[in-house]
This record gives C-alpha cells, sequence and structure tokens, in this order.
C-alpha cells in the first residue's frame, strides 16, 4: 500500500512522532493506522503523543520585507511555555526557518514545511527540536504578500504580534507602516464592509431593533437609528473605516488618499 503525506501527517497528530518514524511504522503497518500508532507505542516514539494537545501559547512571529518594499513573509513558531520559545535553541530555529522562507521566497506553510535547514527537512527539525525540549512546537502560521506597490511589516511586544500588509502605492513605507500598527493595535475582522457577511448584519440589526424598542422608539425612526448603529459598527470591524489611531480625526479610508491595501495578515500568540 502506497503511504502518502496525508497518512503520515494523520498519525503525527495522533501520536507526536517525527514524519520518519511515522513513515516508517506505516510501511510496517501496511498502512493501518491504528497498528502505525501501537508501532509507535511499542518503541516509546509515540510518547510525544502525551503533548499533542497541549495549548502552544508561547513562541516567537518573524517577519521579513525585501528591501525594494516588494515582497514580504510573516511566520509563527509556537510552543508551550516562554520558557522555551526564550531559548537560544528555539530562537535560532525561528531564525534558520525565516532565513528558508526568504531564500526560497515560500508562498504557504505546507511548501515551508518541505524545504531542508541544516540538513533536515524543516518539519523533521521543527519535531527533533520538541524531543529535546519536552514540549510540543508547532509552525503555525506562515503568510506572504508581493506587491507592485509597496509591503509592509510590524512586529510588537517582542514578536507576539506580528503583521505584513500590502498598499498598491509605490514607495509609500510610512503609510504602509502606518497601516501595519493600526491593524496590529485594533485586530479589524473585514477589509471593507462589503466583506461582512450578510448574516452578520441581519444580526447586529435585530439587536440594534430590539435595544431600541425596549428603549420606547417610535417605530418609525427604528430602522434610521439601525442605519446609523450599523455604520459604528463597521467602524470598529472594518479596517478603512477605523479611526486612525495616531489621529483620531482621520479614517483609516481618508489616510488613504485613494491608495488601495491589496492584503494583509496578522498573528498574535
Amino acid at each position: 500500500m502506497e503511504i502518502n503525506m496525508e497518512m503520515i501527517k494523520e498519525l503525527r497528530e495522533q501520536s507526536g512522532a517525527g514524519i520518519v518514524d511515522c513513515k516508517a511504522a506505516l510501511v510496517e503497518a501496511s498502512g493501518d493506522l491504528a497498528m502505525a500508532l501501537e508501532i509507535l507505542r511499542k518503541k516509546g516514539i509515540a510518547k510525544a503523543g502525551k503533548r499533542a494537545d497541549q495549548a502552544t501559547n508561547q513562541g516567537i512571529i518573524k517577519a521579513w520585507v525585501d528591501s525594494d518594499e516588494h515582497w514580504g513573509c510573516l511566520l509563527e513558531l509556537k510552543t508551550e511555555t516562554d520558557f522555551v520559545a526564550r531559548n537560544d535553541k528555539f530562537q535560532q530555529l525561528a531564525d534558520d526557518i525565516l532565513k528558508a522562507a526568504v531564500n526560497n521566497k515560500v508562498q504557504d506553510l505546507g511548501s515551508l514545511l518541505a524545504l531542508t535547514i541544516n540538513g533536515q527537512i524543516i518539519q523533521e527539525a521543527i519535531d527533533n527540536l520538541s524531543g529535546i525540549m519536552g514540549e510540543k512546537i508547532v509552525l503555525g502560521n506562515y503568510a506572504s504578500l508581493i506587491s507592485q506597490g509597496t509591503v509592509a511589516s510590524y512586529l510588537h511586544g517582542g514578536g507576539t504580534i506580528g503583521v505584513l500588509v500590502a498598499i498598491n502605492k509605490p514607495s509609500a513605507s510610512e503609510l504602509a507602516k502606518d497601516l501595519a500598527m493600526q491593524i496590529a493595535a485594533t485586530n479589524p475582522k473585514y477589509l471593507t464592509p462589503e466583506q461582512v457577511p450578510a448574516s452578520e448584519i441581519e444580526k447586529e440589526k435585530a439587536i440594534y431593533r430590539e435595544q431600541l424598542r425596549r428603549e420606547g422608539k417610535p417605530a418609525e425612526i427604528i430602522e434610521k437609528i439601525v442605519d446609523s448603529k450599523l455604520s459604528h459598527y463597521f467602524a470598529e470591524v472594518c479596517l478603512i473605516k477605523q479611526e486612525f489611531i495616531k489621529d483620531e480625526s482621520k479614517t483609516i479610508e481618508g489616510l488613504l488618499a485613494g491608495a488601495i491595501i491589496e492584503g494583509y495578515y496578522r498573528f498574535q500568540l
């Protein structure tokens, strides 16, 4: 039976063992997942599985943007405790993964995990350090952006929050950096009101209508008030409608002055 990556991934999630060990166990078990898991347990390799459900709320977020500000990437390496997150080996692993991403201009997480660093596939390097440190370690997120305009990044709190943003305006470092800081601070759910699902809008309207009825507002003016409240809602959850954190007299839409946000990512530990 052919052993594919989906089977290996599933066994890894159940056992916490490395890719090589999972593949070998699946080969020995002729593709039987339950038998492969038992093989790993008998060998003592699946002991890492005890860490599989542990929360990984600590770690580091790394960002990089090229000198032309046309391409950038953002990654998040996570672990269980701050003690491991501050360890030199953990920090070096994050730097090595970032370097591999930059050198290969990697576009997605799957492609990054398949690259090699220091003679090992990145996923194997992560698994090995996890075994050494005795904690679950995962490459939680990775993203990249490319633009003919400007790409900028921002890291907050020593790498606990990271943002990558692209706008279509060239040579606009200050504007792009301000947008990245805005996204870090406000964590907008959407870019524009048009992206808000109709079901979410209707839910908000229903809440406002009920509030206004309880307040005794006349039926003929309720819808007008609802529309006003909805505008305030968009100003909270939609990036371009938000007040600029550095100058509340401006909105992000006004700050852009016609420029377009092409995309953004925000990671937070």
